[in-house]
């Protein structure tokens, strides 16, 4: 009978299943489809080996080098690290096609987006529902009496800016938590949202005024476009002669399609 966790071979070298079994920790899976880590991790392993023996091959020997202070590489880190610095080139950037590619989706590359407003926070016991019906409730107020924001703020607020009546000065892109900003962006300037439940609690936002960044010029994006595509051609180049590898190796144990 074939055993559940068969080893893996590499090039004739055996990776166990204990191994590839402590691997998997690493490499996250459905709770009800474990296999899918196992075949991820052997993998991971298998193509180490490769570049370990590659590594070997092209007589490397390992220079660790410090990687944080006081962390050193292992030897077999520094040889992976070694060897795709030699044997990974990657495509260098071209400006004109940067230049294309900003043309091409100027809205991409906007200054953020600054908003003025305020808000009422509710926040403690009794649950989300509960704070809800109290969010709730103030609203039906505000909907009669908009410009009581201030004095419901100072009197409901669980905020410490409802000493300026929950006015939270200008915000970026950024500052807030993805769903207040969504309901910031929802809104229309001088309108009062429905309740917005946050990690924090549940908010009646304000929005007093909207700035959207202007495009940013080709120039001022140009650092952050190379490094972008630094990083892009890289990793392309890496898996180039990552596939280089596995398809010259004999690997016996798992599939490397997906690798």
């Amino acid at each position: 009978m074939k055993p559940l966790l068969p080893p893996i071979v590499v090039n004739g070298t055996t990776i166990s299943p204990e191994r590839i079994a402590a691997e998997a920790q690493n490499h996250p899976a459905p709770k009800d489809k474990p296999g899918h880590a196992w075949k991820a991790a052997a993998r991971a392993l298998a193509i180490r080996e490769l570049m370990l023996q590659e590594a070997s091959a092209r007589g490397l020997a390992p220079a660790p080098a410090e990687i944080a202070p006081g962390q050193v590489e292992t030897a077999d880190e520094a040889l992976i690290r070694q060897l795709l610095e030699q044997a990974v080139h990657p495509e260098p950037a071209d400006d004109a096609k940067l230049r294309a590619h900003y043309e091409a989706q100027p809205d991409r590359f906007r200054a953020p987006t600054l908003y003025e407003a305020a808000h009422i926070l509710f926040a403690g016991g009794g649950g989300a529902d509960a704070l809800r019906a109290r969010a709730e409730a103030v609203l039906q107020e505000l909907r009669a009496a908009p410009r009581r924001f201030a004095e419901l703020a100072r009197t409901h607020s669980a905020c410490s800016s409802k000493d300026s009546g929950g006015l939270l000065g200008q915000l970026t892109q950024g500052d807030t938590v993805p769903e207040f900003e969504a309901a910031l962006d929802a809104l229309q300037e001088g309108q009062i949202s429905e309740p917005v439940q946050t990690r924090f609690g549940v908010h009646l936002i304000r929005l007093d005024a909207r700035a959207p960044g202007a495009v940013l010029p080709f120039d001022t994006v140009l650092p952050r476009l190379r490094e972008a595509h630094a990083r892009a051609a890289w990793l392309r180049a890496a898996k180039r002669f990552t596939a280089e590898l596995v398809e010259k190796a004999a690997i016996e144990g798992v599939a490397m399609q997906a690798a």
